[in-house]
């Protein structure tokens, strides 16, 4: 695309390259004038984790950004079920509508990656750079020095490296993780591994016990997903809970679903030795504003809110927050002064809007536990799967390009 005259060029670094980096890398290609490169702290690009889910919120971005198309491998989660693992009684079911123009589907996060990767330039990726600090330069910009003693200089740094971010760190040094409670175990194995123990488990479903669920889901390409969690007291356990990605041995694992039906443990037990890595979820608190350093640097995805996966849809959010961020660069002729206050316009209360729902979803559930003395396993299991009465279709209908229109049209 040819530069306008008077457009001044802007150097971009983007630290970290899972889907929100990717995605805003890809984003700012259209944008005239922006150099971007991206830097990651790894050697090899590789994904840490199973599967996430593309509901139309997800597929829209995906469209705006060129590589819905890419995007060929998933299940269909047309049908989503809610079991209570110790009975197997089956607590809710939701038929996703069928009118989207795509389909919501499970897919594997490597699935994502090659889909996004294949729009950019190898050449925009640098690798082994992991970021030790950002210092603030003033009108010259920010520095950025990696582990390998490198420095680089650049006009924006957006922050895609994950709810640990170091770029949040370095300009929000106030801002702090808790462990939340919930350790996380994640999985893939083939569907041929364990087809034969319930047709159930061939439907994209969570089984939970009172402080304990278990996800299981098809990937595609023969390929099926666990995702496990535990509750422990926070306040008791919080202080060894760093692990992120880390080998765990399958007893540890298993050690917390013995009270689930046996074609649950089953499913667990046939995992092979070796495979499956352990999570430690952290939340934290609401950032009142994602830009800092008098909009030099800019936060997007799990950095900008530290939600643990609440929503299922983080991948998505993260490429809605870099694809806004693009167009509000290109709508601005470039000028951080006034593109980073819109993208903050613009995301700041959707995030807002995620943490008030997190809050009255919480207290609606300890309003049910509340009616009962000392509350059965089975009455604990119903109130986690109290559905909300509220329309979710601004998160998982959500139109970004719609929702950038409608606000910039507002401004202009």
């Amino acid at each position: 695309m040819a530069i306008k005259t008077g457009t001044p060029v802007l150097k971009v670094a983007i630290v970290g390259s899972g889907p929100g980096g990717l995605a805003t890398a890809l984003a700012m290609r259209d944008v005239p004038g922006v150099e971007a490169t991206i830097y990651e702290r790894a050697l090899v690009l590789r994904e840490v984790g199973a599967g996430l889910s593309i509901s139309q919120n997800t597929w829209n971005v995906l469209e705006l950004l060129g590589v819905a198309d890419s995007l060929t491998s998933g299940h269909p989660t047309i049908t989503v079920l809610n079991m209570n693992g110790q009975t197997g009684e089956e607590l809710h079911r939701f038929e996703k509508p069928s009118a989207s123009p795509r389909t919501p589907i499970r897919t594997q996060r490597t699935a994502l990656q090659a889909a996004l990767l294949a729009h950019i330039p190898k050449d925009s990726i640098q690798l082994g750079k992991k970021l030790l600090k950002l210092d603030d330069l003033g009108v010259s910009g920010v520095r950025l020095t990696f582990a390998d003693c490198s420095t680089t200089i650049a006009d924006l740094v957006v922050g895609a490296d994950g709810i640990r971010s170091v770029v949040r760190d370095c300009v929000w040094p106030d801002y702090r993780l808790n462990f939340t409670g919930t350790t996380i175990w994640r999985v893939l194995l083939p569907v041929d591994a364990i087809k034969d123990l319930d047709p159930r488990f061939l439907i994209t479903s969570w089984w939970h016990g009172p402080t304990t669920h278990v996800y299981f889901s098809p990937v595609g390409e023969g390929m099926w997903e666990i995702a496990a969690r535990a509750w422990q007291d926070p306040t008791i356990h919080g202080a060894s809970k760093v692990s992120w990605g880390t080998p765990v041995e399958n007893v540890i694992v298993e050690s917390n679903f013995i009270q689930y039906l046996p074609q649950v443990k089953e499913a667990l037990e046939r995992v092979p030795k070796g495979e499956w890595r352990e999570f430690a979820a952290f939340s934290g608190p609401k950032l009142a504003t994602l830009t800092g350093w008098n909009n030099r640097v800019v936060l997007v995805g799990d950095s900008s809110h530290a939600l643990s996966g609440a929503f299922g849809s983080g991948a998505g959010f993260a490429m809605e927050d870099g694809w806004v961020l693009a167009q509000a660069l290109a709508s601005s002729n470039n000028d951080l002064s006034k593109a980073l206050p819109l993208f903050d316009k613009i995301r700041v209360p959707y995030y807002t809007r995620m943490y008030a729902h997190l809050d009255n979803e919480a207290k609606r559930r300890a309003q049910h536990l509340s009616r009962f003395v000392e509350p059965s396993d089975a009455e604990r299991v119903r109130s986690k799967v109290i559905k909300a009465g509220g329309d979710m279709q601004w998160i998982y209908g959500n139109d970004i390009g719609k929702v950038w229109r409608e606000s910039t049209a507002v401004v202009a």
